[in-house]
């Protein structure tokens, strides 16, 4: 009986929709972070059960279907945590996010509903290869080691004091007003936990081009730093052929976590003319600034959604904060950014 995958959208660098493979079950001293594997879904019961699809669309899944994802890290501080290498003797996993990111989860915060628990059915192999999502990133000679250097548009950079602190909402504000104003953009999340949904909204948006980590072969930023500072520079590489004015970067989650924040920042810092930093609470700016050693030009984010917020910001860093969803807020936004840009002289490396 042939069976009907869902490809997740983990898979949209690959070819595995058009091309055939097949399904090998391989021991567990040979699964990696990053190979591509069959699962197939167990309880759904009141569990998280919406997957996204390669073109971003959710679609819902139901009990015995065969899913194709990736093996993976998540450290969630707000939501779950887990790894492929935390699989039990059984091989049981869960589908650590809807965009087919697969290990077993060790922590779930309680108002997070349960991930769907899968089976292990297999790897996804050719001619008794596993197929892993390296397979399928471009690579030139040069973009190991001199990536970031080949990269040389200014970069308005967004991060933030945790996930879910308003570095997406402010990357689309963002994203508008610099095409309003006549640029070509790049958008693109550094960092993070496979979720195409993300770095789809800047397209959205209005970004001319997308990227993420995805496209460098990460099913997640979470591995060694050097490996992350390889990937990350054959993404820049790549970036640096498109026909763009400015780069809008999201590094997710935050600088202390295990995501590889620090080493995109710094990968990214020569190209940086702007940071906007997006925080939770007033109190949390002070500390990222600190982790991350430099000084945003902008807070935004649950800090600054009140007046008090602003204030308080405001009186404790001595940097300016803006909030971003008011309309208000967007010609000085628009302003500091534009005046950034066209002052911006990348320093020699």
């Amino acid at each position: 009986m042939l069976n009907h995958y869902f490809f997740t959208s983990v898979t949209r660098i690959s070819d595995l929709e058009e091309t055939p493979f097949e399904i090998t079950r391989l021991p567990f001293s040979d699964w990696q972070a990053g190979d591509y594997v069959s699962t197939m879904t167990q309880d759904i019961s009141g569990r998280l059960r919406n997957i996204e699809l390669p073109n971003g669309r959710m679609a819902e899944i139901a009990e015995g279907e065969h899913l194709i994802g990736a093996l993976g890290v998540r450290a969630a501080t707000l939501e779950a945590v887990g790894s492929w290498a935390s699989a039990g003797e059984d091989l049981s996993l869960d589908l650590m996010t809807p965009a087919g990111l697969i290990g077993k989860i060790t922590s779930k915060s309680p108002f997070l509903r349960s991930p769907v628990s899968l089976d292990y059915i297999g790897h996804v192999t050719r001619a008794g290869k596993k197929i892993q999502m390296t397979d399928f990133v471009a690579t030139t000679d040069t973009a190991a080691t001199s990536g970031s250097n080949a990269f040389t548009l200014p970069i308005i950079l967004i991060i933030g004091t945790s996930m879910s602190a308003g570095k997406t909402t402010s990357a689309r504000t963002i994203v508008r007003l610099l095409k309003q104003a006549g640029y070509r953009v790049i958008g693109a999340k550094l960092t993070g936990a496979a979720r195409y949904r993300d770095v789809l909204s800047l397209g959205d948006a209005g970004a001319d081009i997308i990227y993420d980590f995805n496209d460098a072969g990460l099913a997640s930023s979470i591995c060694p730093a050097e490996q992350y500072r390889t990937a990350l520079r054959q993404l820049l590489a790549r970036m640096a052929t498109e026909q763009a004015d400015v780069l809008v970067a999201e590094a997710g989650a935050s600088p202390l976590e295990p995501y590889n924040g620090l080493t995109a920042v710094e990968e990214v810092g020569n190209n940086v003319c702007f940071t906007l930093l997006c925080a939770s609470d007033p109190y949390a700016v002070a500390g990222v600034s600190s982790a991350f050693e430099c000084e945003p030009d902008l807070v935004a984010g649950g800090a600054a959604n009140t007046s008090a917020g602003i204030e308080l910001v405001e009186k404790l860093t001595g940097i300016k904060a803006l909030n971003l969803l008011e309309k208000s807020s967007i010609p000085l936004l628009s302003k500091m950014i534009i005046n950034k840009i066209e002052n911006w002289q990348r320093p020699e490396v």
